[in-house]
């Protein structure tokens, strides 16, 4: 009929679909899986979901495996490996090198028998260079973010004199730092340990009630648990590729304005020298590491503005790539 204007459905996938009102793109839904096999920390999900929902034509889901991602138009994976890929768009984001024994010949190898995704993320420049993809995948960079909303109260009463989050695997060598609670210089003083898969060193130390495991927990919360304690530790092996890789925990502690106690190594000392502050640098042997040392030193905080979450995601290219890829969904 003369005169009138037809909206024309199309269906792409179950959960997708694109309205065009004359040539004029009106809305399409894109539905990003992430696909986390939850043997990692893994707080950028959160992240992400966080980020995504702020776009009403964005749908995100988290799944186990990818033969869960239904109706998904983007695979985003945590690597790991992926030996095939379908016919979905798919992101590769790899948090940290391999990790010793022959962490070179790991990264050779998931070199070798990844399938080719559509982008690239990385933790850091760093890794990037340990694994030296040479092909025309494009890349980006994302570092570890902050939340915006403001939930950092420094008032909040103390509960525990020390506080550990992350990984306690051996590759890491805890023990030391364990001893400090148990035999050592600080066997009277609490430590708050959030992790995972830790009940075997929680069973050994369990005559030991000053040091509390707990976890995992939301990533969120782990804000408020920082907040509680009095001091936050960032215990690294100055090994490769631990001591050249981000240290997230350390940002989230900075950022809760806890005052920070780390190992020495080379990343640190590289934020440090960039972004200012003043932290607690542990002995080899932990020797200094006493109640009366950590609480003389004169701490401070460094300002990280660039550190949130949106320009942490931003700044990786990734949404300029899906948004050539699904143009419409940001809006």
């Amino acid at each position: 009929m003369p005169g009138t204007t037809i909206a024309v459905l199309i269906y792409y996938k179950v959960s997708d679909f694109v309205i065009y009102w004359g040539n004029r793109l009106y809305l399409f839904i894109m539905k990003i899986c992430f696909i986390n096999s939850g043997n990692a920390f893994l707080p950028e999900i959160e992240a992400y979901v966080s980020f995504f929902s702020a776009f009403k034509n964005v749908i995100t889901e988290v799944v186990t495996n990818h033969t869960s991602a239904t109706g998904a138009d983007v695979e985003w994976y945590f690597m790991g490996t992926q030996h095939k890929r379908s016919k979905t768009i798919t992101i590769h984001e790899y948090a940290s090198s391999s990790v010793p024994p022959f962490g070179t010949l790991k990264n050779m190898i998931k070199k070798s028998i990844n399938c080719k995704p559509d982008y690239r993320i990385f933790f850091s420049e760093y890794v990037a260079q340990r694994f030296n993809f040479n092909d025309n995948i494009p890349f980006g960079f994302r570092g570890h973010g902050i939340f915006e909303e403001p939930q950092y109260n420094t008032n909040i009463p103390k509960k525990y004199d020390f506080i550990y989050v992350g990984t306690i695997e051996k590759k890491r060598k805890p023990d030391s730092l364990f001893r400090c609670f148990t035999t050592g210089s600080m066997k009277h003083k609490t430590l708050l340990v959030l992790s995972k898969e830790y009940d075997k060193i929680a069973t050994r130390l369990k005559d030991y009630g000053n040091i509390i495991f707990m976890g995992p927990v939301a990533y969120r919360k782990v804000y408020e648990y920082i907040q509680q304690s009095r001091f936050a530790i960032n215990f690294m092996p100055d090994i490769s590729p631990y001591n050249k890789q981000v240290s997230s925990k350390f940002i989230d502690y900075i950022a809760c304005c806890v005052p920070v106690i780390s190992t020495d190594y080379t990343w640190v000392r590289d934020f440090e020298a960039k972004y200012g502050g003043r932290y607690f640098y542990l002995d080899k042997n932990l020797n200094n590491f006493t109640w009366e040392n950590v609480n003389n030193f004169r701490y401070s905080f460094p300002e990280i503005p660039n550190f949130s979450w949106s320009n942490q995601i931003i700044d990786s290219g990734i949404i300029r790539f899906l948004q050539q890829k699904f143009p419409g969904s940001f809006i």
